[in-house]
């Protein structure tokens, strides 16, 4: 294939930046889009050019790194995968493909299709420990009673990856769905219920402290995420957080 590529350059943090075109061919179908970045970075390498930034990692859908903004949508036009899963039999010869970073006061951009979601490790900093003891004298796993609807709904909310899609996703620019599974991950557990509206409370003022939006009831960061992290974790959120308020 033969692809024009818009993509975001922008030097550092105080850049203004801009949108600059490039052309890319012989690229095939079975080519991750990380894979066709590659292609266009050894290309402008050869020219002597600044290639362009982005994050990547395990390219496997587990790091959530290679978060990135394509054609209006946080990792592109699929669902329920992440950028590096994104295989470029999706588009088709001649496609002009616009390609930006995640955009958020809360993510602001250090270098091309590269942010700062430093933010979000803030957040999970404010509340992510419990006082359990996990190490010397611990309790079997199977010795602890925990429902299987539990601990599957704790599983699924633990699938979140960080990735920002639903920062990126919403008008609003809400982290509420990221919070809320790592509200829920340990509030739906026995070992996280000794710190549960401490940490719940400290959680979404950190998270309001970063500049976050609120949850715009849309549903929009539900359908992005590459992890299908549910809304219902919202809600769990706001009942947790109720729950700690009231004295």
């Amino acid at each position: 294939m033969n692809l024009t590529l818009l993509i975001w350059r922008q030097k550092d943090a105080r850049d203004k930046g801009k949108m600059v075109k490039y052309q890319v061919s012989g690229i095939s179908e079975h080519m991750s889009f990380l894979e066709m970045l590659d292609v266009l970075n050894e290309d402008l390498v050869n020219k002597n050019e600044e290639p362009v930034a982005f994050d990547h990692d395990c390219r496997e859908g587990i790091c959530g790194m290679c978060s990135l903004q394509i054609n209006g949508e946080a990792h592109g036009p699929d669902r329920r995968i992440t950028t590096c899963q994104l295989h470029m039999r999706t588009f088709k010869d001649g496609d002009t493909i616009y390609i930006e970073p995640f955009r958020s006061k809360a993510f602001p951009v250090i270098k091309d299709l590269i942010v700062d979601r430093t933010s979000f490790e803030r957040i999970q900093q404010a509340g992510g420990f419990i006082s359990v003891n996990t190490s010397g004298n611990t309790q079997d796993a199977n010795g602890i009673l925990i429902g299987k609807e539990e601990a599957d709904m704790a599983m699924d909310s633990a699938t979140c990856i960080g990735c920002g899609a639903c920062v990126a996703t919403c008008k609003n620019s809400s982290a509420m769905l990221f919070v809320s599974a790592k509200v829920s991950q340990y509030a739906l557990l026995p070992q996280g219920r000794i710190e549960a509206k401490d940490r719940v409370k400290n959680m979404i003022h950190q998270m309001d402290l970063e500049g976050f939006g609120n949850c715009t009831n849309t549903g929009a960061c539900e359908v992005e995420c590459p992890k299908g992290i549910s809304l219902e974790n919202i809600a769990r959120l706001n009942r947790e957080f109720l729950k700690a308020s009231v004295k």
